[in-house]
């Protein structure tokens, strides 16, 4: 959010922010609100998709939009282990050396893993996320999908509390954010999830 005493309609807005906007982002819509509102202190819950293209050969379509492994994945395992992850935990396990938050405990709403054709979604949704949550999160499923660990290894990580024993973090491409809530009192606008091709539900 920014503040402003100038006066233009919100579409002009729009229009205005994204001129000046690297091609990377972009925005979407535009709305006035009261002034307790806060675009990171308001959220009440932050969403992201993590997306894995699983095939021997890598595509040429978006290789910086989607993490490529050779690896061969049984994401009903992932999935499987990701449900140990639910509810409010210390994710230390889980959490960027150079996290810079007071605490390491989250509450992860739902984790669900699914898979189209060779594509393979991890979606996530946590009241809020310490550094590098989700990729850790993911480099540690992978080990328990290409069956280098047990579906119960996740919940063991969990507990230990501790970086140095999980996997390595998966790699920034294919992490998407894709929807921050707030409370319905600001009247917010709701976008499709996506990224790209992907429905809201899946």
């Amino acid at each position: 959010h920014f503040e402003t005493s100038a006066q233009r309609p919100e579409k002009a807005w729009a229009f205005g922010v994204n001129a000046n906007l690297p091609d990377d982002i972009a925005v979407s819509w535009v709305k006035p609100v009261e002034e307790d509102f806060h675009a990171r202190f308001s959220a009440t819950a932050r969403r992201y998709r993590y997306m894995l293209y699983s095939n021997k050969l890598r595509s040429a379509i978006l290789p910086d939009g989607i993490t490529h492994t050779h690896l061969e994945l049984n994401h009903q395992l992932m999935h499987q282990a990701g449900q140990q992850l639910l509810g409010e935990h210390d994710f230390s396990s889980f959490r960027a050396a150079q996290c810079q938050s007071r605490t390491p405990w989250r509450n992860v709403h739902h984790l669900n893993i699914v898979r189209k054709g060779n594509y393979i979604v991890v979606d996530i949704q946590a009241n809020a996320f310490v550094h590098h949550m989700v990729r850790n999160i993911v480099g540690s499923l992978l080990e328990v999908g290409c069956g280098n660990k047990p579906v119960e290894w996740i919940e063991w990580l969990l507990a230990k509390k501790d970086r140095t024993l999980a996997a390595p973090t998966a790699k920034p491409e294919g992490l998407y954010l894709v929807n921050v809530s707030y409370p319905e009192k600001f009247g917010l606008p709701k976008n499709g999830l996506g990224p790209l091709f992907l429905e809201d539900e899946i």
